[in-house]
Protein backbone atom coordinates (compact mmCIF):
# COMPACT_ATOMS: atom_id res chain seq x y z
CA UNK A 1 0.00 0.00 0.00
CA UNK A 2 1.44 3.38 -1.20
CA UNK A 3 1.69 5.74 1.81
CA UNK A 4 1.00 9.45 1.28
CA UNK A 5 4.69 11.60 1.21
CA UNK A 6 4.60 14.45 3.82
CA UNK A 7 4.99 17.01 0.96
CA UNK A 8 0.65 15.93 0.10
CA UNK A 9 0.10 15.45 3.32
CA UNK A 10 0.62 19.63 4.42
CA UNK A 11 -1.07 20.29 1.18
CA UNK A 12 -4.03 18.37 1.77
CA UNK A 13 -4.22 19.79 5.51
CA UNK A 14 -3.68 23.09 4.27
CA UNK A 15 -7.01 22.99 2.00
CA UNK A 16 -9.33 21.90 4.77
CA UNK A 17 -11.27 25.16 4.80
CA UNK A 18 -11.79 24.90 1.36
CA UNK A 19 -15.19 23.75 1.80
CA UNK A 20 -16.34 26.68 4.63
CA UNK A 21 -15.34 29.11 2.37
CA UNK A 22 -16.94 27.97 -1.09
CA UNK A 23 -20.14 27.31 1.15
CA UNK A 24 -20.34 30.83 2.29
CA UNK A 25 -19.66 32.41 -0.60
CA UNK A 26 -22.67 30.07 -2.24
CA UNK A 27 -24.52 30.88 0.96
CA UNK A 28 -25.90 34.57 -0.25
CA UNK A 29 -27.08 33.17 -3.35
CA UNK A 30 -28.48 30.06 -2.24
CA UNK A 31 -30.69 32.45 0.33
CA UNK A 32 -31.50 34.67 -2.89
CA UNK A 33 -33.09 31.44 -4.22
CA UNK A 34 -35.10 30.61 -1.65
CA UNK A 35 -36.37 33.98 -1.12
CA UNK A 36 -37.05 33.80 -5.25
CA UNK A 37 -39.29 30.49 -4.41
CA UNK A 38 -40.71 30.95 -1.14
CA UNK A 39 -41.24 34.59 -0.72
CA UNK A 40 -42.46 35.31 -4.40
CA UNK A 41 -44.51 32.28 -3.92
CA UNK A 42 -45.89 33.91 -0.67
CA UNK A 43 -46.64 37.08 -2.95
CA UNK A 44 -48.84 34.95 -5.11
CA UNK A 45 -50.87 33.40 -2.49
CA UNK A 46 -51.48 36.68 -0.52
CA UNK A 47 -52.60 38.75 -3.74
CA UNK A 48 -54.95 35.92 -4.36
CA UNK A 49 -56.39 35.72 -1.43
CA UNK A 50 -56.60 39.52 -1.48
CA UNK A 51 -58.47 39.79 -4.58
CA UNK A 52 -60.94 37.12 -3.17
CA UNK A 53 -61.52 40.19 -0.35
CA UNK A 54 -61.57 43.00 -3.01
CA UNK A 55 -63.93 41.34 -5.07
CA UNK A 56 -66.52 40.47 -2.11
CA UNK A 57 -66.29 43.98 -0.47
CA UNK A 58 -67.28 45.27 -3.77
CA UNK A 59 -69.97 42.87 -4.44
CA UNK A 60 -71.01 44.21 -1.06
CA UNK A 61 -71.08 47.70 -1.35
CA UNK A 62 -72.50 47.37 -4.91
CA UNK A 63 -75.24 45.67 -3.49
CA UNK A 64 -76.34 48.37 -0.94
CA UNK A 65 -76.13 51.26 -3.80
CA UNK A 66 -78.36 49.21 -5.84
CA UNK A 67 -80.92 48.79 -3.34
CA UNK A 68 -80.87 52.91 -3.52
CA UNK A 69 -78.56 53.33 -0.53
CA UNK A 70 -74.31 53.15 -0.33
CA UNK A 71 -74.57 53.93 3.61
CA UNK A 72 -71.17 53.37 4.85
CA UNK A 73 -68.85 52.22 2.03
CA UNK A 74 -65.64 52.39 3.99
CA UNK A 75 -67.36 50.63 6.65
CA UNK A 76 -69.13 47.72 4.12
CA UNK A 77 -65.64 47.41 2.31
CA UNK A 78 -63.18 47.09 6.10
CA UNK A 79 -65.51 44.00 6.68
CA UNK A 80 -65.84 42.38 3.79
CA UNK A 81 -61.97 43.09 3.30
CA UNK A 82 -61.15 42.07 6.71
CA UNK A 83 -63.60 38.72 6.74
CA UNK A 84 -62.06 37.38 3.48
CA UNK A 85 -58.08 38.44 4.72
CA UNK A 86 -57.85 39.20 8.52
CA UNK A 87 -54.73 40.92 7.91
CA UNK A 88 -55.61 43.05 4.89
CA UNK A 89 -57.25 46.77 5.49
CA UNK A 90 -59.65 48.83 2.43
CA UNK A 91 -59.34 51.77 1.04
CA UNK A 92 -62.21 54.53 0.62
CA UNK A 93 -64.25 52.85 -2.16
CA UNK A 94 -64.81 54.90 -5.51
CA UNK A 95 -68.48 55.58 -6.65
CA UNK A 96 -68.50 55.83 -10.66
CA UNK A 97 -71.48 57.43 -12.15
CA UNK A 98 -71.25 56.42 -15.93
CA UNK A 99 -71.75 53.48 -16.20
CA UNK A 100 -72.91 53.06 -12.55
CA UNK A 101 -70.04 51.08 -10.37
CA UNK A 102 -67.81 50.89 -7.30
CA UNK A 103 -64.51 49.95 -7.40
CA UNK A 104 -62.64 48.73 -4.10
CA UNK A 105 -58.95 48.58 -2.88
CA UNK A 106 -57.35 46.33 -0.92
CA UNK A 107 -54.05 46.58 0.63
CA UNK A 108 -51.72 44.23 3.08
CA UNK A 109 -47.83 44.32 3.50
CA UNK A 110 -46.68 40.97 3.32
CA UNK A 111 -43.73 40.12 5.49
CA UNK A 112 -40.77 37.93 3.65
CA UNK A 113 -38.71 35.08 5.46
CA UNK A 114 -35.89 34.60 3.20
CA UNK A 115 -35.88 38.29 1.68
CA UNK A 116 -34.32 40.19 4.48
CA UNK A 117 -31.18 38.84 3.56
CA UNK A 118 -31.23 40.36 0.55
CA UNK A 119 -32.38 44.01 2.17
CA UNK A 120 -36.13 43.10 1.31
CA UNK A 121 -38.44 42.76 4.53
CA UNK A 122 -41.79 43.26 3.06
CA UNK A 123 -43.52 43.86 0.01
CA UNK A 124 -46.91 45.67 -0.10
CA UNK A 125 -49.66 43.96 -1.57
CA UNK A 126 -52.92 45.30 -3.50
CA UNK A 127 -55.70 44.09 -5.34
CA UNK A 128 -58.35 45.83 -6.75
CA UNK A 129 -62.30 45.19 -7.78
CA UNK A 130 -65.16 46.56 -9.78
CA UNK A 131 -68.49 45.93 -9.82
CA UNK A 132 -71.13 47.48 -12.03
CA UNK A 133 -75.02 47.25 -11.73
CA UNK A 134 -78.17 48.27 -13.70
CA UNK A 135 -81.40 47.18 -14.60
CA UNK A 136 -81.83 43.61 -16.27
CA UNK A 137 -81.94 44.17 -20.16
CA UNK A 138 -81.93 40.45 -20.80
CA UNK A 139 -82.02 37.10 -19.49
CA UNK A 140 -83.87 33.72 -18.96
CA UNK A 141 -86.69 33.89 -16.66
CA UNK A 142 -87.25 30.73 -14.44
CA UNK A 143 -90.87 30.85 -14.95
CA UNK A 144 -92.60 31.30 -18.14
CA UNK A 145 -95.06 33.74 -17.00
CA UNK A 146 -95.44 37.53 -18.51
CA UNK A 147 -97.05 40.63 -16.67
CA UNK A 148 -98.67 43.63 -18.06
CA UNK A 149 -97.64 47.23 -17.39
CA UNK A 150 -100.94 48.00 -15.98
CA UNK A 151 -101.00 45.08 -13.49
CA UNK A 152 -97.31 46.26 -12.41
CA UNK A 153 -98.78 50.05 -12.14
CA UNK A 154 -101.70 48.68 -10.37
CA UNK A 155 -99.38 47.54 -7.42
CA UNK A 156 -96.83 49.84 -7.48
CA UNK A 157 -98.26 53.21 -8.72
CA UNK A 158 -95.81 52.92 -11.57
CA UNK A 159 -93.03 53.62 -9.24
CA UNK A 160 -90.36 51.45 -7.14
CA UNK A 161 -92.22 49.17 -5.28
CA UNK A 162 -92.34 49.47 -1.62
CA UNK A 163 -94.36 47.14 -0.03
CA UNK A 164 -94.39 43.56 0.79
CA UNK A 165 -97.98 43.35 1.35
CA UNK A 166 -99.27 40.25 -0.61
CA UNK A 167 -101.28 40.66 -3.22
CA UNK A 168 -103.44 38.81 -5.72
CA UNK A 169 -102.44 39.40 -9.78
CA UNK A 170 -104.89 37.79 -11.72
CA UNK A 171 -103.52 36.76 -15.12
CA UNK A 172 -105.12 38.88 -18.05
CA UNK A 173 -108.48 37.24 -18.60
CA UNK A 174 -109.43 37.47 -14.99
CA UNK A 175 -107.22 40.90 -14.44
CA UNK A 176 -110.45 42.74 -14.31
CA UNK A 177 -108.62 45.75 -15.01
CA UNK A 178 -109.70 47.67 -18.24
CA UNK A 179 -106.41 48.28 -19.41
CA UNK A 180 -104.77 44.82 -19.02
CA UNK A 181 -107.84 43.06 -21.61
CA UNK A 182 -109.21 43.28 -25.29
CA UNK A 183 -113.05 43.07 -26.10
CA UNK A 184 -112.17 39.02 -25.68
CA UNK A 185 -111.78 39.59 -22.36
CA UNK A 186 -107.70 38.73 -22.59
CA UNK A 187 -105.02 40.92 -23.79
CA UNK A 188 -104.68 38.61 -26.78
CA UNK A 189 -107.14 36.17 -27.88
CA UNK A 190 -106.18 32.53 -26.52
CA UNK A 191 -103.59 34.13 -24.10
CA UNK A 192 -103.63 34.15 -20.22
CA UNK A 193 -99.83 35.37 -20.17
CA UNK A 194 -97.92 31.89 -20.53
CA UNK A 195 -95.13 32.33 -22.92
CA UNK A 196 -93.55 29.56 -25.22
CA UNK A 197 -90.67 28.23 -23.36
CA UNK A 198 -86.92 27.24 -24.10
CA UNK A 199 -87.05 24.08 -26.17
CA UNK A 200 -87.44 21.13 -22.78
CA UNK A 201 -87.31 23.40 -19.65
CA UNK A 202 -90.05 25.50 -18.46
CA UNK A 203 -87.92 28.82 -18.41
CA UNK A 204 -88.11 31.69 -21.42
CA UNK A 205 -84.85 33.73 -22.31
CA UNK A 206 -85.82 36.99 -23.58
CA UNK A 207 -84.53 40.69 -24.03
CA UNK A 208 -85.83 44.45 -24.38
CA UNK A 209 -88.49 45.20 -26.99
CA UNK A 210 -88.50 41.60 -28.11
CA UNK A 211 -91.28 40.34 -28.76
CA UNK A 212 -92.15 36.96 -27.07
CA UNK A 213 -94.53 34.27 -28.43
CA UNK A 214 -97.58 33.57 -26.27
CA UNK A 215 -98.31 30.25 -25.26
CA UNK A 216 -102.03 29.49 -25.77
CA UNK A 217 -104.41 27.77 -23.19
CA UNK A 218 -105.21 28.32 -19.44
CA UNK A 219 -102.55 26.22 -18.28
CA UNK A 220 -98.64 26.44 -18.37
CA UNK A 221 -96.80 25.31 -21.17
CA UNK A 222 -96.00 21.98 -22.00
CA UNK A 223 -92.54 20.92 -20.48
CA UNK A 224 -93.57 22.97 -16.80
CA UNK A 225 -94.48 20.43 -14.40
CA UNK A 226 -95.88 21.49 -10.97
CA UNK A 227 -92.52 20.75 -9.08
CA UNK A 228 -91.25 23.60 -11.48
CA UNK A 229 -93.63 26.36 -9.65
CA UNK A 230 -93.89 24.88 -6.44
CA UNK A 231 -89.89 25.17 -5.79
CA UNK A 232 -89.91 28.64 -6.43
CA UNK A 233 -92.80 29.85 -3.94
CA UNK A 234 -91.64 32.49 -1.28
CA UNK A 235 -88.68 32.79 -3.10
CA UNK A 236 -88.38 36.21 -5.97
CA UNK A 237 -87.88 35.55 -9.52
CA UNK A 238 -87.40 38.20 -12.53
CA UNK A 239 -90.24 38.18 -14.88
CA UNK A 240 -90.39 40.35 -17.81
CA UNK A 241 -93.17 43.38 -18.23
CA UNK A 242 -95.05 43.80 -21.75
CA UNK A 243 -96.76 46.99 -22.39
CA UNK A 244 -97.12 46.07 -26.47
CA UNK A 245 -99.12 42.99 -27.20
CA UNK A 246 -101.11 41.59 -30.54
CA UNK A 247 -101.99 38.63 -32.93
CA UNK A 248 -104.22 35.85 -31.64
CA UNK A 249 -103.52 32.17 -30.88
CA UNK A 250 -100.59 30.82 -31.38
CA UNK A 251 -98.83 33.60 -33.13
CA UNK A 252 -99.97 36.09 -30.44
CA UNK A 253 -97.21 38.19 -28.84
CA UNK A 254 -96.27 40.29 -26.26
CA UNK A 255 -93.47 43.15 -26.26
CA UNK A 256 -90.89 43.40 -23.22
CA UNK A 257 -91.11 46.76 -22.00
CA UNK A 258 -88.63 45.37 -18.67
CA UNK A 259 -88.44 43.21 -15.89
CA UNK A 260 -89.56 43.40 -12.54
CA UNK A 261 -88.99 41.38 -9.81
CA UNK A 262 -92.04 39.65 -7.85
CA UNK A 263 -91.91 37.69 -4.98
CA UNK A 264 -94.26 34.08 -5.59
CA UNK A 265 -96.20 33.39 -2.12
CA UNK A 266 -99.03 31.04 -4.17
CA UNK A 267 -101.05 31.31 -7.44
CA UNK A 268 -103.19 29.21 -9.16
CA UNK A 269 -103.09 27.87 -13.30
CA UNK A 270 -105.54 24.95 -13.00
CA UNK A 271 -105.33 21.52 -13.10
CA UNK A 272 -102.07 20.41 -10.56
CA UNK A 273 -100.94 23.79 -11.00
CA UNK A 274 -102.18 25.25 -7.65
CA UNK A 275 -100.83 26.20 -4.00
CA UNK A 276 -104.51 25.86 -3.17
CA UNK A 277 -108.13 25.41 -4.46
CA UNK A 278 -110.14 29.00 -4.80
CA UNK A 279 -106.65 31.14 -3.87
CA UNK A 280 -107.73 33.77 -6.34
CA UNK A 281 -111.05 34.06 -5.13
CA UNK A 282 -114.18 33.72 -7.16
CA UNK A 283 -115.89 30.08 -8.45
CA UNK A 284 -112.75 29.04 -8.91
CA UNK A 285 -111.48 29.83 -12.60
CA UNK A 286 -110.09 32.50 -12.25
CA UNK A 287 -106.01 32.47 -12.61
CA UNK A 288 -103.72 34.53 -10.78
CA UNK A 289 -100.15 34.48 -8.85
CA UNK A 290 -100.06 35.67 -4.66
CA UNK A 291 -97.40 37.63 -3.68
CA UNK A 292 -95.54 41.45 -4.40
CA UNK A 293 -93.33 43.30 -6.77
CA UNK A 294 -90.57 43.64 -5.06
CA UNK A 295 -86.66 45.51 -4.84
CA UNK A 296 -83.96 42.61 -5.36
CA UNK A 297 -80.34 41.83 -6.95
CA UNK A 298 -79.62 39.35 -8.94
CA UNK A 299 -76.36 38.40 -8.67
CA UNK A 300 -76.74 34.87 -11.39
CA UNK A 301 -74.93 34.62 -14.67
CA UNK A 302 -78.57 34.32 -15.98
CA UNK A 303 -78.96 38.08 -16.44
CA UNK A 304 -77.24 41.13 -18.43
CA UNK A 305 -77.87 44.42 -17.48
CA UNK A 306 -78.12 47.66 -19.72
CA UNK A 307 -77.74 51.52 -18.76
CA UNK A 308 -80.96 52.21 -20.16
CA UNK A 309 -83.23 49.69 -19.33
CA UNK A 310 -86.66 50.86 -17.42
CA UNK A 311 -85.72 50.63 -13.99
CA UNK A 312 -88.70 48.18 -11.82
CA UNK A 313 -86.86 47.77 -8.70
CA UNK A 314 -84.76 44.76 -10.22
CA UNK A 315 -80.97 45.24 -10.30
CA UNK A 316 -78.21 43.13 -11.97
CA UNK A 317 -74.65 43.03 -10.39
CA UNK A 318 -71.73 42.00 -12.55
CA UNK A 319 -67.74 41.91 -11.36
CA UNK A 320 -66.09 43.67 -14.34
CA UNK A 321 -62.57 44.27 -13.10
Amino acid sequence: MQRLTAPFRRRLSGEHGATAVIFALLLVPMLGFAALAVDIGSLYAERARLQVAADAAALAVAQDCSRGACGDMLATARAMVAANDGDAAAAQPVLNSAPLSVTVTGRTPVQHWFAPVIGHDATAVSATATVGWGAPSQGTAVLPLAFSWCSFKAQTGGGLPSTTTVQTIKLSKSAGLPDCTGPSGNVVPGGFGFLVTDSGTCEVTSALDQRMTSSTGNTPPQGCSAADFAGYVGRTVLLPIFDEFGGTGSGAWYRVYGYAAFTLTGYDFGGQFNTGKKVCGGNGSDRCVLGYFTRFVELSDAWNYSPDAPQLGASILRLIR
